[in-house]
């Protein structure tokens, strides 16, 4: 990789990071894109079907698949006028990329649906972005989804279209009338993405163009991607990690996009070894999960060399373990759906010690601040604060939300993202907790990730998630819920009790002590605390209580 040097060298004096412009931000569409690396490298594998049999895997070179979304271009300005909006609502299949440059050819925005999502949920998100059309497959999972999406018709009044991907060839052939393609602009949103649920109701995120395909070029940049390599992606086409990373860091990394159907540990190991994988984006919990596969070493994978990881930092053992047993680096990356996926990422060569304790330094062109949530003053070093960027990779809006749009994307720029962390002297960020994870103890404030991250090193617990439990006299109490390493031997109370108190002071130590089975997560690996709180409402859990003089 070409990374200046002078990027990696400064030395701040605050927790201020200035925009790094040595770096060209490129004025793109998503259908520039395409159109150059077509023209650049036609014959070049553009997008693989990542079936399990080798024999059903569908290809495009860059030059059909640009044929393919012009086709769909076509199809779409055939039923719907530029700047209207069109969901998606399917497991990972080739046709999400085909709508993704399609719609962006068209000037239709594409809005994306969790394929696990139900009536109620679907409805939700068509509604909030006022769909005009919906693709969707017919089946996932057991549930029809087809005629979920039929059956809500009556509810959405704007809802004029509905398509079953498995006729997805009869809708490229409907576009028989002539259209010209519209001219579409770096900054008009090219897509809308709502955020994953972690801490309650789901806003739709207004990306645009050049916003997602600069960033995800740094990004892969920074993570290893290099062009004519090959990203085998088993992350959904819903969220970030698929339909940006995946489905555009490849095109403007001029590599090949082989897409995973589902997760499926050897499925993902036999299309690294059959594709020539080099590449690919997963949340630690995947990493595990590839590590525990018995025959691990029956994979032939030579080609394997880079991995960013996402959702949660990578702890240096893991780190170790993958590179010694995948042959990959693993680059921590930061960021949020606002942001246009990532603002931050460390590089393959930075130290053990970075990429195990930090989310690096800020991506080229973005400006990142550490501030007084309160205030939004820049901090001294190394002081915890609200992590603050500004940027052309900031989100447009929340879709139809102007309240929320402005307390998130302030009218100076800067986008607040809600997590607390601190920089250091060379730009290098450590994420330390979330605003609205903090808790408030008769006035004292307590960040749970502090909390957390003591209980991760008793040799007893698994995994744990501190949260803030009303509390009539106090506010809030400190609840801690827990996973045993083993469910037949769990740590008592008293002994967790016992060791936070011999390591922090009296208030931040929990009261309440839960212990569970699993946490609820997203299909992206993020913890969602608010349905832990839900669980002590609800009685569904019940604490124990540790009584102290």
């Amino acid at each position: 990789m070409d990374i200046p040097r002078a990027f990696r060298a400064k030395l701040l004096t605050e927790s201020y990071w200035p925009a790094d412009t040595s770096r060209q931000i490129i004025d793109w569409t998503l259908g520039q894109a395409l159109r150059e690396v077509a023209k650049d490298a036609p014959d070049r594998v553009a997008l693989v079907d990542g079936v399990q049999d080798p024999a059903l895997r569908r290809r495009w070179t860059y030059a059909e698949l640009l044929a393919d979304a012009e086709r769909t271009a076509t199809a779409l300005l055939n039923r719907f006028e530029p700047g209207e909006r069109v969901a998606v609502w399917a497991p990972n299949v080739p046709e999400w990329v085909l709508l993704l440059y399609g719609c962006a050819i068209a000037g239709v925005v594409l809005v994306t649906v969790n394929p696990a999502y139900k009536a109620r949920e679907l409805e939700y998100v068509l509604k909030k972005s006022r769909a005009a059309g919906l693709f969707a497959t017919e089946e996932y999972r057991g549930h029809r989804m087809l005629e979920t999406a039929g059956s809500l018709r009556s509810n959405l009044p704007l809802l004029r279209d509905i398509t079953g991907l498995s006729d997805f060839e009869d809708f490229l052939n409907s576009g028989a009338k002539p259209v010209a393609f519209p001219e579409v602009k770096p900054l008009d949103p090219c897509v809308i993405m709502f955020t994953s649920g972690t801490t309650g109701a789901q806003k739709g995120v207004v990306l645009h163009h050049k916003g997602i395909s600069n960033v995800n070029n740094f990004t892969q940049e920074r993570g290893g991607l290099k062009h004519g390599g090959v990203y085998v992606s088993p992350m959904p086409m819903f969220h970030s990690g698929g339909l940006g990373h995946a489905g555009v860091g490849s095109v403007v990394r001029r590599a090949t996009h082989v897409m995973a159907r589902e997760w499926n540990p050897r499925v993902f190991l036999d299309l690294v070894a059959s594709e020539g994988g080099t590449y690919t984006l997963l949340v630690p919990t995947m990493i595990e999960a590839l590590l525990a596969v018995p025959e691990l070493d029956q994979y032939e994978l030579g080609t394997f060399k880079n991995m960013i990881a996402g959702a949660a930092v990578v702890e240096a053992s893991l780190i170790e373990r993958a590179h010694a047993k995948l042959g990959a680096t693993i680059c921590n990356i930061y960021g949020q759906t606002e942001l246009q996926g990532v603002v931050s990422g460390v590089h393959p060569d930075d130290s053990a010690v970075d990429k195990a304790e930090t989310i690096g330094q800020p991506m080229p062109g973005a400006e990142v601040k550490i501030a007084d949530p309160q205030s939004g003053k820049v901090l001294a070093l190394g002081e915890q604060g609200e992590i603050c960027a500004r940027g052309y990779q900031t989100m447009i809006e929340y879709f139809d939300m102007p309240e929320e749009s402005a307390k998130t994307l302030k009218a100076d720029g800067w986008l607040h993202t809600g997590d607390l962390g601190s920089m250091d002297e060379r730009g290098f960020i450590k994420i330390t907790g979330r605003i609205k994870d903090m808790i408030i103890r008769g006035g004292e404030n307590i960040y749970p990730r502090e909390i957390e991250n003591l209980l991760l090193e008793h040799p007893r617990i698994s995994k744990v998630a501190v949260v803030g439990v009303p509390d009539t006299y106090w506010g809030e109490q400190v609840g801690a819920f827990v996973i045993p390493r083993s469910m037949d031997d769990p740590p008592t109370p008293e002994q967790l009790h016992d060791f936070c108190r011999a390591n922090l002071a009296p208030y931040k130590t929990p009261k309440l002590w839960y212990f569970v089975k699993e946490f609820p997560w997203t299909e992206t690996g993020k913890l969602q605390k608010f349905k832990l709180v839900e669980s002590i409402k609800k009685g569904e859990v019940t604490a124990v209580t540790v009584q102290t003089q």
